[in-house]
């Protein structure tokens, strides 16, 4: 079995070509060509922290992949990543382990930001005039990353809940060539930009409705778990077009679930990015649709980025 560091996974995968396996992985899960058993999933409360445990399998591939992602949310005051993990990939012929990607969630983190800029890409207004990040930690600075590749906006809004998370991720996007803005109001971010990254593991709504400006797009990616939220409900039933990653998970969790509880939507509302991907139904019509697309995260995605990885590598 082949192990492999953080920093030789790193070297070795190739971003746009993820970005291309990733969106065959949802157009592979939409039709119904992938085994995704469902998701384990852990809290700790008393350690602010939470952990999930995702398998898939593609149909013909020659491999599966197990993957353990935590999230510990107060580690950053310990000195320590809010994010660890790992994956296992093994033989879907002969059962036997074939590598263990020691990857410190570093996939798991990437793989969520390259399906933020799919998404983007896909649902973002013709002109961004700035770009909201709501979080300061990995995935923000991933997501604002990703979005640097393909959109022409170099402003951007940073909300964060302390002020030396906001200086550091002012000076981060700052290298990265960005106009930056901090603020520690929601509102202003939300009524500021019209492409926005929704980043934290909040549990209570961050961004209302009557903030946000016709023709917005939102990327949803912190709701990855039961109670977790970011948006107000009434926001995502104003919404024009609500794109989810995996139609029975986001209406268990994610934006959309709490919607859906409150009858404020109807799941025939939601359409799985794969969908969309596969051009099978319309995204943004014009620029003053409100657009969502809400990301818990499936383990197709794990499966993708990783057979990525091993694509590279001689075993």
């Amino acid at each position: 079995m082949k192990i492999l560091n953080k920093k030789q996974i790193i070297s070795r995968l190739d971003i746009d070509l993820a970005a291309q396996r990733l969106e065959e992985g949802f157009i592979a899960f939409s039709r119904g060509n992938v085994q995704v058993p469902p998701t384990q999933a852990f809290t700790f409360p008393l350690a602010n922290g939470d952990c999930c445990i995702k398998s898939a399998h593609v149909e013909g591939s020659d491999t599966f992949t197990v993957k353990i992602s935590t999230g510990f949310y107060d580690n950053p005051s310990k000195g320590l990543p809010s994010n660890d993990g790992m994956m296992m990939v093994v033989s879907a012929i002969t059962g036997q382990p074939i590598a263990l990607l020691q990857d410190e969630g570093w996939l798991t983190c990437i793989r969520t930001a390259l399906a933020g800029r799919i998404a983007a890409r896909l649902l973002a207004p013709a002109k961004v005039e700035a770009i909201g990040i709501l979080g300061t930690g990995t995935q923000a600075r991933m997501q604002l990353e990703q979005l640097a590749s393909f959109s022409p906006c170099r402003k951007v809004v940073v909300w964060g809940r302390g002020d030396n998370q906001l200086a550091a991720y002012r000076t981060f996007a700052s290298d990265l060539g960005y106009e930056v803005e901090v603020t520690r109001n929601p509102e202003m971010l939300a009524r500021s930009a019209n492409l926005i990254v929704c980043a934290t593991p909040s549990r209570q709504p961050l961004i209302r409705s009557e903030w946000v400006q016709p023709g917005t797009h939102i990327t949803a990616v912190g709701a990855d778990a039961p109670g977790k939220q970011e948006l107000d409900p009434a926001l995502v039933a104003r919404v024009d077009r609500i794109i989810v990653d995996a139609l029975t998970q986001c209406s268990q969790y994610g934006e959309v679930s709490h919607a859906l509880k409150a009858g404020l939507i109807g799941e025939q509302q939601l359409t799985e990015l794969g969908a969309l991907l596969e051009n099978c139904v319309p995204g943004r019509d014009n620029d003053d649709q409100v657009t969502l697309v809400d990301l818990t995260g499936v383990a197709v995605q794990d499966a993708q980025i990783a057979s990525c990885v091993l694509g590279s590598l001689e075993l």
